[in-house]
């Protein structure tokens, strides 16, 4: 599968995943930050919380797991960070009208 097939299949995965809270997918949230591929069974989600105590994050962190096992990962390796903090992507804020 080529790179931009496999990068649509990984950003249609991720917008299965939705936070609890706000009802909305990780990745239109902006929760996503990178995804690298350094394997074609291996796949490396850089990702964030809306907040580092967030009480759904390991939650989020096992469905992004399995949903990226779902389509064919076999090793789904997810590292968070809190550096850039989260903000709502300006798309995000317009539809939620912030």
């Amino acid at each position: 599968m080529d790179k931009d097939k496999q990068q649509q299949k990984i950003i249609e995965a991720l917008e299965t995943v939705i936070d609890p809270e706000i009802g909305i997918d990780v990745w239109t949230l902006g929760l996503i930050y990178h995804v690298t591929t350094p394997t074609p069974k291996k796949v490396h989600v850089l990702m964030t919380f809306t907040t580092p105590l967030c009480p759904f994050g390991g939650q989020l962190k096992q469905e992004v797991e399995d949903a990226l096992k779902a389509i064919g990962f076999a090793e789904v390796e997810i590292e968070l960070t809190f550096k850039p903090s989260w903000e709502p992507p300006a798309e995000l804020r317009d539809i939620l009208g912030i």
